[in-house]
């Protein structure tokens, strides 16, 4: 019997799930919204941006998630004084899940190159990286579970792949996953000397949950069109299709509006609809 292609969705701010409505509703696409996720975003624009959701959203059976805060700080971070503004803003983000009924959230790897090298060299390094984390998340990761949302942490600059997964697995949350940015992959696979993105893939296994679909050179964090870089999409697609269950598939890249160039490219290859 055929195995039944899986379904692409999109990573989108709202102003851009308005404009691709109809062919993310037509197969009820997952959905990723972005547009709570920058620090420019108060929490008094807050309610008119949910009440704006819902009502693009009305009618839309697929899955929906939102991409967290991330920008000028690190879930890792020993600063006391700077950890509770991360907990507010990844709280309030949570907050906003349960309003849209969302059940996922991305959020970013602390990890890179540097952090990895002192891991690998030092058990005591290991430790402190892994309980900071545990001390900036302990709240967050609570509030999850009691609303229900996944936590999938995202590889950014990670070149070690399985170092995502132990940390999920250190924290001790069901609800608690991994995100693979397939972009980012490639870049520190071409940059740094990390595996290519399928072995990523692999390495996160039945924990990989959410899946950023983007296409670079290995130059930088391009966000270009699926066959606009050298990702080899066929090997990617080969290595999800071995996992137990299919991530959501989101389309996550810098021209949004040209979104199904992208999306037609992978479903030309046959790898998706």
């Amino acid at each position: 019997m055929t195995k039944e292609l899986p379904v692409l969705g999109a990573a989108l701010s709202l102003d851009m799930i308005e404009f691709h409505r109809d062919w993310l509703f037509e197969k009820d696409r997952d959905i990723e919204i972005q547009s709570f996720c920058w620090p420019t975003t108060h929490d008094g624009d807050t309610p008119e941006l949910v009440a704006r959701a819902k009502q693009l959203l009305d009618g839309h059976k697929g899955r929906l998630g939102l991409h967290g805060p991330f920008m000028s700080f690190r879930i890792d971070c020993a600063d006391p004084e700077i950890t509770p503004m991360i907990r507010h803003r990844l709280l309030r983000a949570l907050e906003i899940c349960a309003d849209l009924n969302a059940d996922q959230m991305v959020v970013h790897s602390p990890y890179g190159l540097w952090t990895e090298a002192e891991i690998a060299t030092s058990s005591v390094a290991a430790a402190i990286s892994f309980e900071r984390v545990r001390f900036v998340m302990g709240p967050v990761i609570e509030r999850a579970e009691r609303l229900g949302v996944e936590l999938v942490l995202e590889n950014v600059e990670d070149t070690d792949p399985g170092l995502r997964a132990r940390l999920a697995e250190a924290l001790g949350s069901s609800m608690v996953k991994l995100s693979l940015d397939t972009g980012h992959a490639q870049m520190m696979h071409h940059r740094c000397g990390a595996p290519p993105v399928d072995a990523f893939a692999l390495a996160a296994g039945a924990a990989l949950r959410h899946v950023h679909l983007q296409d670079v050179d290995g130059f930088a964090d391009r966000h270009w069109h699926p066959g606009e870089g050298n990702i080899p999409w066929r090997a990617v697609f080969a290595a999800l299709n071995r996992l137990p269950q299919m991530p959501r598939l989101l389309l996550e890249v810098f021209d949004p509006r040209g979104l199904r160039k992208g999306a037609d490219y992978l479903i030309g290859l046959g790898l998706a609809q």
